[in-house]
């Protein structure tokens, strides 16, 4: 069975070449011109965003025919195919892919899992798939264990700005004018229904990275937990996140990685925060 899913997973490239993941792009359209996410860096990116301030660009999914070129050349290797994206309720992505099946030209078994997440919590959903299915589970098996990864992962997340998401119409423009107004660090969290909500607001950074801390270890006590941290370009909060999540959580794992530039055109560079998930959930996969 061959892995599908797209860039908002925040996959790093060795890690998708080692587990023979392919990945579908997201676009980021500057004025002068489309740029695929996984073509420029996240450094590059962010001097672009900052640079063409009080603009933004604008993002765009791939079409259901790249989809479709996609699946037919993986057909031609493996006609099981298990495509996982990037939240519904946060992109269609998914609904292009689905699209897509009705013009495949070569014979496949094409199913799909919406994430219901993105960044990091879709990560741990397509790293499992991609491990059981190389360990020979079935394809309910790993329904099941993407149900369970899903129903128990938090991704939450705190911005520096409002600017981006509401230049972007992520989020009412009263509600961002008010946040900006009062200098507000919203801390957001991705919902059991795939769409964002607000966990609460702080005045600073330092504040809203004690209320990340906090609510994940009211969601998770000590369980043991896999931990990734999560950043545009704001490394020393990621740090300090990274820390204060080893002195509270019970970590069995930890690491910190770059968001997506396709990501980043909706939070800016100053996005910080974590996804975590049971580690019991991850280590009783064979690595191969």
């Amino acid at each position: 069975m061959r892995i599908v899913t797209d860039c908002a997973a925040d996959m790093p490239r060795g890690e998708l070449e080692r587990l023979g993941i392919t990945e579908a792009p997201l676009y980021i359209q500057f004025p002068d011109g489309e740029v695929s996410s996984t073509d420029i860096s996240a450094d590059a990116f962010y001097d672009r965003l900052e640079a063409m301030r009080p603009e933004i660009p604008t993002t765009a999914m791939p079409s259901s025919g790249a989809f479709a070129e996609l699946y037919d050349r993986l057909a031609q290797v493996d006609r099981d195919i298990l495509s996982v994206h990037i939240s519904s309720g946060l992109s269609g992505t998914i609904n292009a892919a689905r699209a897509a099946v009705e013009t495949i030209r070569h014979a496949a078994n094409v199913h799909f899992w919406d994430s219901l997440t993105l960044s990091g919590g879709e990560r741990f959903q397509v790293m499992a798939a991609a491990l059981a299915a190389r360990a020979g589970w079935s394809l309910k098996a790993i329904q099941e264990r993407l149900e369970a990864i899903r129903a128990r992962t938090q991704v939450i997340y705190t911005l520096d700005t409002l600017e981006y998401l509401a230049r972007g119409g992520r989020i009412g423009r009263v509600k961002a004018l008010a946040g900006a107004l009062l200098h507000l660090k919203p801390i957001i969290r991705v919902d059991t229904d795939g769409k964002y909500s607000t966990v609460g607001t702080s005045r600073t950074i330092r504040k809203s990275i004690d209320s990340i801390v906090d609510y994940l270890q009211g969601a998770y006590l000590q369980l043991p937990v896999w931990v990734t941290v999560l950043h545009g370009r704001f490394e020393e909060q990621a740090r300090i996140l990274e820390e204060d999540l080893r002195q509270t959580l019970n970590v069995a794992k930890l690491e910190v990685l770059r968001i997506s530039p396709v990501l980043g055109v909706h939070t800016g560079p100053g996005v910080v925060g974590a996804a975590v998930v049971p580690a019991e959930l991850m280590n009783d996969i064979p690595e191969m």
